[in-house]
């Protein structure tokens, strides 16, 4: 609570299923089921990146990172995290790494072992617009 709208900048770098990692760590696909369910994965990432969003000042940067290539744990998470949050605004990619232009994603850096070659990743960077008067 102490540290509540302090940061200028926040990265959460999500738990995460690691799909993005299969291709090194073939065998994590077989881990047991509570290890890499989303059904709690998901809600979790929820959670921190509620948590997190708190400690930005208006005009703070918050980014949201996994090694996951799963649309839920990545751009749905996202959408839902905006829609819920109607102060952050993403900031596209364009404008925060206009040089990488190989993402899978417009918005977003997306990265593939088969377009990039490299472990899957994926990062949103979302900007907290400042508060209108008499807001809090």
């Amino acid at each position: 609570k102490r540290h509540k709208g302090g940061f200028d900048r926040v990265l959460v770098d999500a738990p995460c299923s690691g799909t993005g990692t299969w291709r090194r760590n073939p065998d994590a696909r077989w881990r047991a089921p509570e290890e890499q369910g989303l059904a709690k994965l998901v809600p979790l990432q929820a959670r921190i990146l509620a948590s997190a969003a708190r400690l930005l000042k208006p005009g703070g940067r918050l980014v949201y990172a996994t090694c996951s290539m799963l649309p839920e744990e990545n751009e749905e998470q996202v959408a839902a995290f905006l829609a819920a949050h109607p102060a952050f605004r993403v900031v596209p990619l364009s404008e925060t790494a206009p040089q990488l232009t190989n993402s899978a994603h417009s918005d977003y850096l997306s990265l593939t072992p088969a377009r990039n070659d490299t472990d899957g990743f994926f990062a949103a960077v979302m900007r907290r617009e400042a508060e209108p008067p008499g807001c809090s």
